[in-house]
């Protein structure tokens, strides 16, 4: 049986709306996903922004992405992808390489420790996922999907 956020989160006085309640219900949720994701990740080094990085490099393949492209890719938004790159570089998660006719463009790949640490990782973060969402079965996640998916292209 689930709480509800109200009495989750210890407040006595009512929502002003049912659309607070929800948006402060979607941002608790995220936040413990988030948390969640970050604690599975930890042991391989990593935080939920470079696994998708690194997710997000794989896909791309041999051609590689440069930094605006994996910026608009990304699950959650960072203000300085060149310094994430920076570090992931650093650590040897991936490779950047400078285009010779134009100097400002750089194209990130993912490395052979980037491909391992996402093959070690992934089967923790499978494993939150499946603790978070047994209970719910496909047609309330399909709803889910949905709903968010409205609530995140509303104007």
């Amino acid at each position: 049986m689930s709480i509800n956020l109200k009495e989750e989160i210890k407040q006595s006085k009512p929502f002003p709306s049912t659309g607070a309640e929800a948006l402060l219900s979607i941002l608790r949720t995220a936040t413990i996903l988030e948390h969640e994701q970050n604690e599975a990740l930890r042991p391989y080094g990593v935080t939920a922004t470079q696994y998708n990085v690194l997710r997000i490099l794989q896909g791309a393949g041999d051609s590689g992405l440069c930094g605006r492209e994996i910026a608009e890719r990304l699950i959650s938004k960072v203000p300085d992808v060149s310094r994430l790159l920076d570090r992931m570089d650093e650590i040897e998660l991936l490779t950047r390489e400078r285009d010779p006719e134009d100097r400002r463009h750089v194209t990130a790949r993912i490395s052979e420790k980037g491909r391992k640490v996402l093959a070690d990782a992934t089967p923790a973060l499978q494993a939150v996922e499946w603790k978070r969402f047994k209970n719910v079965d496909s047609n309330a996640a399909a709803s889910l999907i949905d709903a968010l998916g409205t609530i995140r292209n509303s104007i």
